[in-house]
């Protein structure tokens, strides 16, 4: 990025990009959180892993069955704790309940979803949960190429960042949707700077 923007006349270090990135990303989201489109009622949900600060934290994430990134959640632990904290995160800031969960056969899912959404159908099938196995890869791809991540707290910006991108890019959002898609972003982030 710091040569990206140097080709363009504008000279700034990387830790002045990373400081950008740490300050408005969450801002960003929270501008557009209004015009995010309602995810399905389909969750898949599991859990990867990253290291942060050269130590492995587990990573919660859902997507809906269009894609849409639900919600991340970067934990310590993988118990039934964190899985409880990862669908409360959820459920509170969309304001909707998934009929259908699809999980893998981790031992914790089946008692959290029975106490926060007993109406939801608990789906454990070997391959259903490839939707969020392949964006699993799309994030891990996009840190891979990074420094590393420092604390807890700047891997759930970047990681949330990354989800919120990721869901701008696919059309999630009521932003720019006349704009032809290799101009989306940019048009998006033109409409969420004035909201800001």
């Amino acid at each position: 990025m710091e040569e990206l923007l140097v080709e363009r006349g504008v000279e700034v270090d990387h830790v002045t990009v990373y400081r950008w990135v740490q300050r408005f990303t969450p801002l960003l989201a929270d501008a557009a959180r209004f015009c995010r489109h309602s995810p399905g009622d389909r969750w898949h949900v599991d859990e990867t892993y990253v290291k942060v600060n050269g130590i492995w934290r587990y990573v919660y994430r859902a997507v809906d069955q269009h894609g849409q990134v639900i919600d991340v959640l970067v934990s310590a632990h993988r118990d039934a704790d964190a899985a409880r904290r990862f669908f409360r995160r959820a459920l509170s800031a969309l304001k909707v309940k998934p009929s259908e969960v699809v999980t893998d056969a981790a031992a914790v899912y089946p008692a959290v979803l029975d106490e926060l959404i007993p109406s939801a159908w608990h789906h454990v099938e070997q391959y259903a949960n490839n939707p969020i196995e392949a964006d699993h890869s799309q994030l891990k791809h996009r840190l891979k190429p990074m420094r590393g991540l420092r604390t807890d707290q700047t891997a759930h910006v970047i990681i949330a960042g990354h989800a919120f991108m990721q869901n701008l890019h696919r059309g999630h959002y009521e932003l720019s949707l006349d704009a032809p898609p290799t101009t989306r972003v940019a048009a998006a982030f033109t409409e969420l700077a004035q909201a800001i």
